[in-house]
């Protein structure tokens, strides 16, 4: 890098969503308290300037020039990518989508490439890009296969006391009926593998603890219930621990997210989207962050949705929380510096 600051990619999100408010509060906090960070916003620079003059706010932007250093005083710049149609806030429009996918992926290369420290990214409208016909199940499987990467794990980080909840996922976002078949013993050994990594490399936790969920009520009661728990990732986790990994498990999800076992644990593995996530987002939403572990750069995100109706509202808009945001960008921060 051509500066002492960590360079950050901030990606819009979904043009009609709430991601172009919180990046407008994120420019303005910036620009009165600065990030220790030289903060680069990709997308429609316009789009983010009169998002910001719709909250009240008058941003301070330069374009962003690759080969210059970071603007004096705490300025963000930004990396153009033109929409193809004018934003209407809450109307999510299809036009926009190819877009929004060019803006996702020259960020995502952009990290690889090293030319930034971290990415962190606004949500997305996944409606919107598979209503123009995208195939796109989420930043975390669009950022693996951008990188060329054959398994990533989205881990959820939040809670509130002395002991951070962290929640990975073996699967993320497949339907319901989908999940037991992609429950396999590879899948589970990977994620471990994965989680295992990231909290050394990232968290810095030499011997991280891992607990692992079961994927049927009481983790299968013996089989009576199940017999994934007994033929599949019991099986895993035996061979996570001759590897030399701490895992226990496979638990009952019902009990896994107790006080005490978060306080014995640095990360609760869950089978499956709506296993674990309910738990940490009803313990820190707003305030959680998404983090994609296993890809060559840091990644976070906030932990929250696009919120059309928050943002179709100016004055409701004016009001949003930008704190899980912050968090993201924080985190964000403090990982690429422990890299």
């Amino acid at each position: 890098m051509n500066t002492p600051l960590p360079a950050v990619a901030i990606t819009l999100g979904e043009p009609a969503g709430i991601g172009p408010e919180l990046c407008a509060m994120i420019a303005d906090r910036h620009g009165r308290t600065p990030f220790p960070a030289r903060l680069v916003f990709v997308g429609d620079g316009d789009l983010l300037l009169q998002r910001g003059r719709r909250i009240g706010l008058a941003l301070r932007l330069a374009d962003y020039d690759p080969a210059s250093f970071a603007p004096a005083g705490g300025a963000c710049e930004v990396w153009r990518h033109p929409l193809a149609a004018p934003a209407v806030p809450g109307r999510p429009d299809t036009t926009n989508a190819y877009s929004t996918i060019a803006m996702l992926g020259a960020a995502a290369d952009a990290c690889a490439a090293g030319r930034f420290d971290a990415l962190v990214t606004a949500p997305v409208q996944k409606s919107a890009l598979a209503g123009a016909g995208i195939p796109f199940s989420g930043h975390t499987e669009f950022f693996a296969r951008r990188a060329g990467v054959a398994r990533v794990v989205m881990m959820l980080v939040g809670g509130a006391g002395p002991h951070p909840l962290r929640v990975a996922l073996v699967t993320t976002h497949l339907p319901l009926s989908a999940v037991p078949a992609a429950i396999t013993r590879d899948a589970v050994a990977e994620t471990l593998d994965i989680v295992a990594a990231g909290l050394k490399s990232r968290f810095g936790i030499d011997a991280p603890r891992l607990a692992v969920c079961g994927l049927n009520p009481h983790a299968g009661e013996d089989g009576h219930l199940g017999r994934e728990e007994i033929d599949v990732i019991a099986p895993a986790i035996a061979d996570a621990r001759q590897r030399g990994l701490r895992v226990v498990g496979p638990l009952p999800a019902d009990t896994a997210f107790l006080p005490d076992r978060i306080a014995a644990s640095d990360a609760i593995v869950a089978m499956y989207h709506d296993q674990g996530l309910p738990v940490l987002k009803a313990l820190s939403f707003g305030g959680g962050v998404n983090v994609t572990l296993g890809l060559p750069y840091v990644r976070t995100s906030v932990d929250h949705g696009t919120a059309l109706d928050l943002a179709a509202d100016a004055r409701r808009a004016k009001t949003a929380d930008p704190g899980s945001f912050v968090a993201a960008l924080l985190l964000a921060l403090r990982l690429a510096s422990a890299r």
